[in-house]
């Protein structure tokens, strides 16, 4: 059956969003426990908290249409989880290992805010002010969170830099034994 309207588009947009905030009600955990940080891990836990209200919102916006919240998968979240996990799965460690954390979290971030906006200006268009309200209320909590990873990379990346400079942690290339062109 062909889709020809705005409001199926906007509910598809819906069912995307609620399968990315069940997939990330699922990683969270996994990157609060890989950080090594305890102010990344604390975010990642307050997310964890927003996350799950994330997902009580898009149940009443469901429940007002009339329509269950499954049915789709996000294609999109999945490879930012497989990215993320990916990530968390090397060697890196302690600020390093944190700065890949933030990397990948952001990523999920920033689609997220480009989904919520999509979703938001949907129901604006068809007049669904309630909708317009609690995605917004998503909308700027996901904000926040980006703006929270953006303030501790600021410390984090830094002291990132640092172990690499004072050369503390062997690079990846020692560990596992290669040997680059400019070795001496």
């Amino acid at each position: 059956m062909q889709k020809d309207s705005l409001r199926e588009l906007y509910i598809d947009e819906l069912h995307d969003l609620y399968n990315a905030e069940m997939q990330l009600v699922k990683a969270l955990p996994k990157m609060a426990k890989a950080a090594t940080s305890a102010q990344l891990r604390n975010a990642f836990e307050e997310h964890l908290r927003q996350t799950a209200e994330h997902v009580s919102r898009l149940e009443q916006i469901f429940e007002q249409l009339g329509k269950k919240p499954s049915g789709k998968k996000c294609l999109a979240m999945v490879g930012l989880v497989k990215e993320g996990a990916e990530t968390m799965g090397e060697d890196y460690t302690g600020d390093v290992m944190d700065a890949a954390i933030i990397g990948a979290a952001q990523r999920v971030e920033h689609y997220e805010m480009a989904a919520y906006g999509t979703a938001r200006a949907f129901a604006e268009l068809l007049g669904d002010g309630e909708h317009v309200s609690l995605l917004n209320q998503t909308l700027e909590e996901e904000r926040q969170a980006d703006k929270k990873l953006t303030d501790l990379s600021q410390e984090i990346n830094p002291k990132a830099a640092r172990a690499e400079a004072g050369t503390s942690t062997p690079s990846r290339e020692a560990r596992s034994g290669s040997k680059s062109k400019n070795a001496a």
